[in-house]
């Protein structure tokens, strides 16, 4: 290969080396940003009643759509 070629290559890996270490950066600042949010949603009254009736809406929701698949209105998708 010419030496001009390898030196491309190599700058191409750099730049998407400085592309990943972005995304790594940007990922783990939306994790501590998700986990702070999460921890000061816990701490406001009535936190607890909210996640009882969000499950309460999860299991009928879940019952409905088994309802719904099983009289066939409802295909589920398994791709």
């Amino acid at each position: 290969m010419k030496e001009n070629k390898l030196i491309e290559m190599q700058n191409k890996i750099k730049s998407m080396t400085n592309i990943i270490q972005q995304l790594i950066n940007e990922v783990t600042h939306l994790r501590e940003l998700g986990v702070g949010s999460l921890e000061t949603l816990k701490l406001m009254p009535g936190y607890e009643d909210a996640i009882e009736a969000l499950k309460k809406q999860m299991i009928e929701k879940n019952k409905e759509l088994k309802k719904a698949e099983q009289n066939g209105v409802i295909k589920q998708d398994t791709k």
